[in-house]
């Protein structure tokens, strides 16, 4: 299993920068930046392909609206050249509240996008001339959309590596499907190792039965909270309830929140809706407060290192491949600890 952490957004990108590699001395093998609505995360990749030697390098996510299909993979293909092929594209839908508000362009047909742009980005990374004519994507422009001037081009450079890795964020059964059938990996959020099956694993059932063998196994990648010692804090617990309720109470709107649905299907259904209720009126404390234990300790890593070895392997038997931690010791000595025993008791 490996052990990965994603850079923060929140400034101070040198000093962070600088940690990977201490990191990456340590051994962790992945290293993720979020793109939202802050600064992209293709400069953020592009310097710690510089300053790192080993690490994979992974984005998480680049939503799929934001960029044409062509530029994605240009994209990929330039990270994956400036690391000395380390990189893997990570893509997810993000949502309406971002897509539409933030780049201003229609939330649609996520599924049918996500096929798409995957399968225009694995015709560029082959350097064949690209020609797609699809439900969303159109290349070169039929006639009458434009000038009529447009023609298939080819990627001029070789890249890397012709397959670069896909992940898919996804956790509706359709899009999950999606991931089990196209992508190299997938990543869901929030996962609940004795519950996964019955949430997902009809999707990925269904997905892998279409799978090109040439994919490999699904690799899954999903991020966990992470503690570990004898006499820890008491209020670990409650330090990561904040998080589990922006995304169940604030993440989308009523009725449109991916999140507050895999909460649901997870068997919290009236929890979800308090902790949404109570969020988006503003009582975020409140709504905190209101996240189960159950669904706090189960996406967790908390406790002393036998009862975390005990959930390491509760989520390499449901699957995992890739935990991607997230240290609740924030100073640079904790975050290291915490990955050199990591290294331990996933090996």
């Amino acid at each position: 299993m490996r052990i990965g952490t994603q850079a923060s957004y929140s400034g101070g990108f040198t000093q962070t920068a600088a940690e990977l590699r201490d990191l990456e001395s340590a051994g962790l093998d992945v290293a993720a930046v979020a793109e939202v609505y802050t600064f992209d995360a293709v400069s953020q990749l592009g310097y710690l392909a510089a300053v790192t030697e080993r690490v994979e390098l992974l984005s998480a996510i680049f939503p799929i609206y934001s960029r044409t299909p062509a530029l994605t993979a240009m994209t990929a293909a330039g990270l994956d050249f400036v690391s000395g092929g380390r990189f893997t594209l990570g893509l997810g839908a993000s949502g309406p509240q971002v897509i539409e508000g933030w780049h201003g362009v229609p939330y649609d047909a996520p599924l049918q996008r996500t096929r798409e742009v995957v399968e225009i980005c694995r015709k560029v990374w082959r350097r064949e001339r690209v020609e797609h004519h699809g439900k969303k994507y159109d290349i070169p422009l039929a006639e009458g959309q434009g000038t009529g001037l447009g023609k298939p081009l080819k990627l001029i450079n070789t890249p890397v590596r012709e397959r670069i890795p896909v992940m898919l964020a996804a956790l509706g059964p359709k899009n999950v499907e999606l991931a089990a059938e196209i992508a190299e990996a997938w990543e869901p959020i929030f996962f609940m190792p004795e519950r996964a099956q019955s949430v997902w694993g009809d999707a990925l059932a269904a997905g892998k039965a279409k799978r090109d063998p040439e994919l490999g196994d699904l690799q899954v990648i999903t991020g966990v909270p992470v503690a570990i010692g004898e006499d820890l804090p008491e209020d670990l617990l409650d330090r990561v309830r904040p998080g589990l309720a922006l995304y169940i109470g604030g993440m989308g709107a009523r009725g449109k929140n991916f999140y507050n649905d895999l909460a649901v299907r997870y068997g919290f259904e009236a929890e979800a809706k308090e902790i949404q209720d109570l969020y988006l009126d503003g009582k975020k404390d409140e709504a905190a407060a209101k996240v189960p234990d159950e669904l706090v300790r189960a996406t967790s890593l908390i406790g002393p290192e036998s009862h975390v070895r005990e959930r390491i392997a509760a989520f390499r038997e449901a699957g995992v491949t890739t935990l991607m931690i997230q240290p609740l010791d924030g100073s640079p000595e904790g975050r290291l600890r915490t990955v050199e025993t990591m290294k331990k008791l996933t090996n």
